[in-house]
């Protein structure tokens, strides 16, 4: 069935509104009994929720908490261990009243709070007693505060192994279980293999302790598929539909025969689809025919909820099955606001209101509630209304079931069965290690620590009842009121400035498709000439453009030489004065509408991006965004900061400062950003005012070539924007003219320094030269960093683009303590990468530029090998394609971070370990080699975070995420030293650069006095 990635929220709203009736009275007054009998059950609430109501999360404390606890148990080493706790605890204020609470949190707020204590004494300046209090306090409060987190993260754990959970689990007969090996998703086929072993032992283990019983009310085993295989993302279905699908068949069976059911755990809004395919082929499968024990979870707060119920209910009618269907809420909000708005969508695939899902969960629970027996629902919840509301539709408590977290909403569900015996729960239970929760445990804090949540309020004593139950149809009460008023749509980020750039989510099957048809239907032969004055020069002689992904001529380019450059200088110097007279306004008009055109060619963009630069799908998509980003922020900044301003001044007298383009300015743009980069310094020079003369590199003008001419078609002048390709002795013959007013180079650190001594040796004007070159970029990991996120983040930040970034990741400086365990985690991830054809949709690593790059890197691999440098080769393992020009990712690890003295441009990730008590050391080794373009810093201490940034003068510094992917306007792009001159480009002070200013003043009083004077002081 068709499903709307996205559907309006209104629509929903009004389909909501209009099915059913919500809760009635006597409904809410069931909720209210239920609250009261949590709050008179002071026993019953779990210390956990206690610890939520004392140390909220809209309070410093309560966020610290949740860092601490996010991070401590996995740190391995005491110095670090003592920073982060210092870090997290100096700015709160621990105190509470714990009279009447419970247990833990006495335990804990006595604990911070001496803890700060010792902190706060450490910090004193008289070194002697400082030092004493951190030898003698700190390993003290460290064990305190681990075995604390220990303590807090029993509650959300049932146990450390499934044998211990089960035992746990036999110490509440009430209650049902669904036990869930707890972990991340997996990064490594190894991770992959250890959560199915893991999830196969479980299923073996609950089976030979269950009794027997009905199908309804057995053990369960939950099983989340992104912990089965190391690349579940849309893009590579093929191959996770082939892999992973029999992982999941063959854990169903296991499940079957030990008589338990199993449960696909809900992923993230751009897993669905995918999900979907997964479960349907596991229904599929004729082996697990007869069997009631298979289910999934469903998230009423993705906007799809409602039709995937209704899916569920097809493919039981299909198959002849009875399925489960767990409804949650969902846990995963934030961050699918996040992605919704980085990828630029049309819409989010969430509800932007908690009630619209409340309302979304009512939808969802009257259809789970018509399709029994078909299907078996499972409700999970804390929320007293939603108990009462679902019971009420349900005609009473039978042929379903209440599920709740372990360690949250004991109090509600013991007052439920305490006084409806027919009613049954399932309590979700994770098993695994303290040290693995972390994410979990500070998932669940998020979700249910947030001060909307039912269980933050139901402890406060202060907040009525009736206020705790109000039907979300009272909150909702038309579709107008649907959606958020201050959360804005995700490509309404910049408005009302400027609009977003459009994407596309890949995990939309069908967006997926439409781009994919567009694209495969865009490629055509393409030709690259000098193009001056409108008029193409393709008598000149000719070479073909070779693809680096197969070596085949993919068009022609007729290049320039130094009377074409000559030539165009002349053409350019002739068009500067009426562009520069052209309004400011129109200007920018022009570059709006560019913006547009670059969208409407998005699928010939694309094509040509694949085809000429190598790049992959994503990669693509990404620069065909930034281009057109580059256009609009560059005309809303012209108008912001080129425009005419009014200065102070004496009376009598006007002043006023005007920007004017300064002359003819050369762009030269590299070829691993052909498009964006040159659109934008394009876009930048021709908006200031300036004719350009732009130079594309010489592997990449066939996209140049299609950009000049839908400029021209937008509104810019033939005569104030000319095209010259060729290679780098064009671009040396461009720049040594002395008649130009300015360059704006992309690339190499030494050809900047080449076009910077042409330009000193002239003589005349003293012109700007704005560069933007690369650096050996560096990310600095310490032991509180999460290793999966470091991990994602260096697979990214490293080996996308095949590593051809100027902010790619160089160098990655990881400490000591947990370096073998990082280290092997990215190494298993790199290995699960797809290097290949970029244009087929499950490449993860495409070709490097052309056979220069390649050579150039094998060599540099090859010493390496010789030195006995390398710790991961791709290629160890699998052959790189026959044709084109691919390189293997590999993973070198040097002595020390000054050992890496050169830029290796491609998909060479160098690693150098340092110790905890040595960061000072690291840092002067990464300052030494002069360069300073972006760097990473993996930390969960934030005076670590701020230390390292104060050392270091890196233009782009990325806290706890990936190192590229600047965006325009919200990341500025350039760097300091060796990297380039500045100013940003995507930033405020880019466009003033190239302009020149003008001071124009005015006597007004010159015709006899001053008129303006005299009115105001009559």
């Amino acid at each position: 069935m068709r499903m709307d990635f996205a559907p309006p929220d209104d629509k929903l709203a009004a389909e909501f509104l209009k099915s059913g009736a919500g809760p009635s009275d006597r409904a809410q007054a069931e909720a209210v009994r239920l609250i009261e009998a949590i709050r008179a059950s002071v026993h019953l609430v779990p210390d956990v929720e206690a610890v939520l109501h004392a140390y909220s999360l809209s309070t410093d404390e309560g966020l610290a908490l949740m860092s601490l606890a996010e991070a401590l148990l996995r740190v391995p080493d005491g110095a670090t261990s003592d920073l982060l706790i210092a870090d997290k605890l100096r700015a709160g204020d621990w105190t509470r009243d714990t009279e009447h609470s419970s247990t833990v949190l006495a335990a804990l707020s006595w604990t911070l709070g001496a803890t700060a204590r010792v902190v706060e004494s450490a910090d004193e300046p008289h070194s002697i007693v400082s030092g004493m209090i951190r030898r003698l306090g700190f390993p003290a409060v460290r064990a305190a505060a681990r075995q604390l987190m220990r303590l807090l993260g029993a509650h959300f754990v049932l146990g450390e192994t499934i044998g211990d959970a089960l035992a746990r689990a036999a110490d509440a007969p009430r209650y049902r279980y669904s036990f869930d090996m707890l972990g991340e998703g997996a990064r490594t086929a190894a991770d992959a293999a250890r959560y199915f072993d893991a999830y196969a032992s479980a299923i073996a283990a609950v089976g030979a302790a269950a009794a027997p019983g009905a199908a309804t009310a057995r053990a369960s085993v939950s099983v989340k598929l992104s912990a089965l295989h190391p690349r579940y993302e849309p893009l590579s279905r093929e191959r996770v539909l082939r892999e992973l699908t029999p992982k999941v068949i063959e854990l169903a069976q296991l499940a079957k025969r030990h008589d338990i059911n199993l449960t696909i755990d809900a992923e993230e809004a751009d897993r669905l689809e995918l999900s979907l395919d997964v479960i349907g082929g596991v229904l599929a499968d004729s082996s697990l025919a007869g069997w009631e024990g298979f289910g999934l979870a469903v998230q009423a707060y993705q906007k799809r909820a409602v039709d995937v119920v209704a899916w569920a209910d097809e493919q039981a009618r299909a198959t002849n099955r009875k399925l489960s269907v767990r409804l949650v809420k969902g846990a995963y909000w934030d961050t699918e606001i996040k992605r919704a708005q980085e990828r630029g969508l049309a819409d989010y695939p969430v509800f932007s209101r908690k009630a619209m899902t409340d309302l979304s969960y009512e939808a969802c629970a009257h259809r789970l509630l018509a399709a029994r027996p078909r299907l078996f629902p499972q409700f999970a919840t804390h929320n007293a209304l939603t108990v009462a509301t679902v019971a009420e539709m349900a005609g009473g408590y039978e042929g379903y079931e209440f599920q709740r977290l372990q360690g949250m909403g004991e109090a509600l569900y013991e007052a439920l069965l305490d006084a409806h015996r027919e009613a049954a729960c399932r309590i979700y239970a994770p098993v695994g290690s303290h040290k693995d929760l972390l994410a979990y445990l500070v998932r669940r804090l998020l979700e249910n620590g947030a001060n909307s949540s039912f269980v933050a309020q139901v402890s406060d004593a202060g907040i009525p009842p009736a206020q705790l139950v109000v039907p979300p149809r009272e909150i909702i009460r038309s579709a107008g009121e649907a959606r958020h008023p201050r959360l804005p749509m995700p490509r309404d980020l910049y408005a009302p400035a400027r609009k977003g750039s459009r994407g596309v989510e890949f995990g939309d099957r069908a967006a997926l498709d439409e781009l994919l048809g567009s694209v495969a239907g865009a490629v055509k032969p393409g030709l690259a000439a000098p193009l001056i004055g409108g008029k193409a020069e393709t008598a000149r002689p000719s070479r073909p453009v070779l693809s680096p992904i197969d070596g085949k001529a993919i068009g022609t380019v007729h290049e320039g030489d130094d009377e074409t450059a000559r030539r165009a200088v002349a053409a350019a110097l002739a068009g500067f004065a009426a562009w520069n007279a052209t309004p400011l306004n129109r200007r920018a008009a022009i570059l709006e509408r560019a913006a547009d055109a670059i969208e409407d060619e998005r699928a010939r963009l694309i094509a040509l991006l694949q085809a000429e630069g190598g790049k992959t799908l994503d990669d693509a998509l990404a620069e065909v965004r930034e281009a057109a980003d580059f256009c609009r922020y560059y005309a809303v900044q012209a108008r912001e900061t080129l425009a005419p301003r009014a200065l102070p001044g004496p009376t009598g007298e006007a002043n006023e400062l005007r920007s004017r383009g300064r002359g003819v300015f050369v762009c030269i743009s590299p070829w691993n950003f052909p498009l964006a980069i040159f659109t934008g310094q394009v876009a930048a020079a021709l908006v200031a005012g300036n004719a350009v003369i732009a130079k594309p590199a010489e592997q990449t003008p066939l996209i140049a070539a299609e950009v000049v001419p839908l400029l021209h078609h937008c509104g810019i002048p033939v005569s104030a924007l000319h095209l010259v390709p060729g290679d780098g002795k064009v671009g040396a013959a461009l720049t040594a003219d002395p008649r130009i007013a300015g360059v704006a180079f992309t690339g190499s650190t030494e050809v900047a320094q080449a076009i910077n001594r042409a330009l000193a040796a002239k003589s005349g004007p003293i012109v700007p030269l704005i560069a933007e070159t690369g650096g050996i970029n560096a990310m600095i990991v310490d032991a509180s960093a999460l290793p999966e996120q470091v991990t994602d983040d260096v697979i990214i930040s490293a080996f996308r683009s095949a590593g051809q970034r100027c902010s790619a990741l160089r160098l990655l400086c990881v400490q000591d303590d947990i370096a073998d365990h990082v280290l092997a985690m990215i190494a298993g991830a790199a290995a699960e990468l797809a290097v290949g054809d970029p244009r087929d949709i499950g490449t993860h690593v495409g070709p490097v530029i052309d056979r220069e790059a390649k050579d150039r890197l094998e060599a540099w691999l090859a010493a390496m090998e010789k030195a006995g440098r390398v710790r991961f080769r791709w290629d160890a393992a699998r052959k790189l394609p026959l044709a084109g020009t691919y390189v293997a990712p590999a993973i070198i690890e040097l002595g020390a971070a000054g050992d890496l003295t050169e830029e290796v441009f491609g998909p060479m990730l160098h690693v150098v370990r340092w110790r905890a008590n040595e960061l000072d050391v690291l840092l002067d080794g990464i300052a030494a080699n002069g360069t300073a373009l972006t760097l990473g810093i993996q930390s969960r201490i934030d005076r670590t975070a701020d230390r390292v940034v104060a050392r270091l003068a890196n233009g782009n510094v990325y806290v706890n995420r990936n190192m590229i992917g600047a965006v325009v306007g919200t990341q500025p792009f350039g760097g300091a030293g060796l990297s380039g001159t500045g100013p940003k480009a995507g930033g405020p002070h880019y466009l003033p650069r190239f302009a020149a200013e003008q001071t124009v003043t005015t006597n007004t009083a010159a015709a006899g006095g001053n008129a303006s004077l005299l009115v105001q002081i009559a």
